[in-house]
């Protein structure tokens, strides 16, 4: 579609994908040297789900699905699909060719966006840029990843914090004045790299049998640096944008963050003096899906009937890269 106007983009729909099974603490707690009081005292998470025999694909189909239906959108209306994921079925297809293949979005193009647990957020501010300067009037825009595939099952630092997940929206012209995002704050520093990564499977280090056996393939991360680094962050570029706009913490109705550790989300949310009803908070259900937490907690909060039009949402994230960012939006009516 050829640029026409100006335009806020919107949510007009929201929607989750989660895997059926249940990996609790203390399913953890026979494979690995931990326990229940453990992980919950450190992160705050109880459960995840793990998706099991299939890519993460099939649980951003299922979002992508669901939003079609949940606005009455024939998949041939839809422009863009944007996948924000670090863990692809493969290296090529992307992911959301695979989506668009698969719920017949014919007309769309469609492309995977890599920024880790920021993924959805940088994806989301992507996407609305095709509906701000005209050029398309549907994106949808999905986070997902499938942890399970990349986390060692027998490192407790880290397998007791990733589950699978996805979560997305339909991002389409704002239909009343006020509504829409309203700015965005995305930042990168590389040099933070070291600090979260998976080494090997890339051009630099191919799979061979010698990657395999030094379990190079896992996620590793340092995790005190990025624990420090998230708090930091994540209060930081969110007091940012509001003052960016001449708002507060109090003009929020909610604040929903990245769902990566129930510390970091309760010490931002002190930074930022917000009280806790108005801190989206799930990770005791689902732990960190990465792209998929943000989208996911968001698809539960409309749901819940926690959002109405004209609220103030803001959604803030950090991840590999490492990378930062937050999102400012009127929330409209969305079904």
């Amino acid at each position: 579609m050829s640029p026409a106007h100006a335009a806020v983009a919107a949510i007009t729909a929201v929607e989750r994908a989660l895997p059926d099974k249940v990996v609790t603490n203390l399913d953890l707690e026979r494979v690995v040297d931990s326990s229940d009081a453990w992980i919950r005292e450190r992160t705050g998470i109880r459960e995840r789900r793990i998706l099991e025999e299939a890519g993460i694909s099939t649980l951003a189909t299922q979002v992508a699905e669901g939003l079609l239906r949940r606005t009455g959108t024939a998949a041939e209306e839809v422009d863009l699909i944007i996948v924000a994921t670090m863990t692809p079925d493969m290296l090529l297809p992307s992911t959301a060719c695979l989506v668009q293949a698969a719920v017949g979005a014919t007309r769309a193009w469609a492309f995977d966006l890599q920024a880790a647990c920021s993924g959805f957020v940088y994806a989301l501010v992507s996407g609305a840029q095709f509906i701000a300067t005209g050029a398309h009037r549907k994106v949808m825009v999905i986070g997902a990843d499938k942890m399970s595939a990349v986390v060692d099952p027998t490192d407790r630092a880290t397998c007791v914090l990733f589950g699978d997940g996805a979560g997305g929206v339909l991002l389409e012209p704002a239909q009343a004045e006020g509504e829409g995002i309203v700015d965005f704050e995305l930042h990168a520093d590389g040099r933070g790299g070291k600090d979260l990564f998976i080494r090997a499977g890339g051009s630099l280090h191919p799979a061979t049998r010698e990657t395999v056996e030094a379990r190079d393939h896992y996620l590793h991360q340092e995790g005190r640096a990025v624990f420090r680094f998230a708090i930091q962050r994540m209060a930081e570029v969110s007091l940012s944008l509001l003052e960016r706009n001449g708002l507060t913490p109090k003009d929020l109705k909610l604040f929903v963050p990245h769902q990566a550790n129930q510390r970091i989300i309760t010490a931002t949310a002190e930074r930022m003096g917000l009280e806790e009803e108005r801190v989206l908070s799930n990770i005791e259900r689902y732990a960190n899906t990465t792209a998929g937490t943000v989208p996911i907690a968001l698809s539960e909060a409309a749901e819940e009937g926690r959002l109405e039009p004209g609220d103030l949402v803001q959604m803030t994230a950090v991840g590999a890269g490492l990378t930062w960012g937050s999102v400012l939006m009127r929330w409209g009516r969305v079904p």
